[in-house]
């Protein structure tokens, strides 16, 4: 009987959350509305240049292929030897249940639990495998974001808390590790560089969206807005990923920077669909499990 309860709640928790995402995806568009020409942005939108979001669109699945060796090191450092190509499917699986699911089980919650049921691989050491991924990719995200705000603010203020705060976010993930998750302690470093070489990938996937757009790439502005959407977006409040709130950060942005508002709520609508059309190829690993053993 009891059980049965406890069941009951969790779907009724899954249910409220599935309803509050939804609720804060529609509010931020509605915000948005409001603020910005909608003819002016859906012209921009259908004039870009498609040659350009191939290529976004390609950088975007090149920084998820290097996400996913930075998460099998993680599991290295657990003693889960993941081939890197099952890996790889694993990891793509879980981007499709993160972006197309947002009501049911997360993907980094269900690789938890093909992990466990393959390998028997222990729920702890596994969930603080995927959480530290988040982590790291998180504060490789806070340095870049730092330097081009040094670029773009031109305030000692603020730059120095930046500067600060990005250095005490590396300080603080590596002495979280070596006293908390000391298995994981061997792979700090290298899974900080990967952390590095993802961001630096999607950072120029936003320039190739830019050039689609015929804007130009010396408007440090649009990446340093980027990079703080792309820190909101890390926040499991709206739907497929941060989609609302991203886009209420560009636009903004915009207004703070005095960029064209039309222009930011296409330059996020555009890395939204390159997103999806990156994660798209995980469907197929719905149908086919990522880790079975091939003959």
């Amino acid at each position: 009987m009891e059980e049965a309860t406890v069941k009951q709640e969790s779907k009724l928790n899954r249910v409220l959350k599935l309803l509050l995402k939804i609720a804060v995806t529609i509010i931020c568009f509605w915000y948005i509305s409001k603020k910005i020409d909608l003819h002016a942005a859906k012209k921009a939108f259908f004039q870009a240049n498609w040659s350009w979001l191939l290529l976004a669109v390609l950088l975007l699945m090149l920084s998820k292929f290097f996400s996913a060796l930075r998460l099998n090191i993680y599991f290295r450092n657990i003693q889960i030897h993941l081939p890197k190509w099952k890996n790889i499917k694993l990891y793509w699986l879980g981007m499709f249940y993160n972006l197309f699911l947002p009501g049911s089980i997360s993907g980094d919650a269900y690789k938890v639990v093909l992990l466990k049921r393959k390998y028997n691989a222990p729920y702890k050491k596994t969930s603080a495998a995927v959480l530290l991924d988040r982590f790291s990719g998180l504060v490789a995200l806070g340095l870049i974001m730092s330097v081009y705000g040094i670029v773009v603010l031109k305030n000692t203020l603020y730059d120095t808390i930046l500067i600060c705060g990005a250095i005490a976010a590396v300080i603080v993930l590596y002495l979280v590790i070596r006293f908390y998750f000391t298995d994981f302690l061997p792979g700090f470093w290298a899974t900080f560089f990967w952390g590095i070489i993802v961001q630096v990938t999607q950072v120029i996937c936003i320039y190739c969206i830019l050039l689609s757009l015929r804007l130009p790439t010396n408007q440090p502005q649009w990446v340093f807005i980027f990079l703080i959407a792309a820190v909101v977006a890390v926040f499991p409040i709206s739907l497929g990923g941060g989609l609302g709130t991203r886009e209420l950060v560009f636009v903004e942005g915009a207004k703070y920077f005095q960029l064209d508002a039309q222009i930011a709520l296409v330059i996020s609508l555009l890395f939204y669909l390159s997103t999806v059309i990156a994660s798209l190829w995980g469907v197929l690993f719905v149908f086919y499990n990522p880790l079975k053993d091939e003959k």
